[in-house]
């Protein structure tokens, strides 16, 4: 069976995906709440771009750690200037400036967009 990831939150179909069926953006239950992965590599301002576009905050959503954020499959921007984040898109990609520095994310997590208000 291949594993197919959501477009949303990137997670694996079935197996750690929560986003609703209607596109909404999938809310955490209190019980669900975790403790935070401390991150120490990089800063919690950074952007960490993954291989398929998709840009993350460290500590903003726990469906990877700090040891997965490896190059090839990620590069990242560890002091982004004010505003990136917020301004990913199709047409304004986040280019990484370390690991995999070819990388360009297009598109924002769903669930660190949630975490981060927005």
């Amino acid at each position: 069976m291949k594993e197919v990831r959501c477009e949303r939150c990137d997670n694996i179909i079935g197996m750690g995906c929560a986003c609703p069926p209607d596109g909404s953006v999938p809310k955490a239950h209190p019980e669900e709440r975790r403790v935070r992965q401390e991150w120490r590599r990089f800063p919690g301002n950074a952007i960490l771009i993954k291989q398929n576009g998709k840009a993350h905050v460290p500590g903003a959503c726990d469906h990877m750690t700090e040891d997965e954020v490896q190059p090839p499959k990620w590069g990242w921007i560890l002091d982004p200037a004010p505003g990136d984040w917020d301004r990913i898109s199709e047409s304004s990609p986040a280019i990484a400036t370390g690991g995999n520095a070819r990388l360009r994310a297009t598109s924002r997590c769903m669930t660190c967009m949630g975490t981060l208000g927005g």
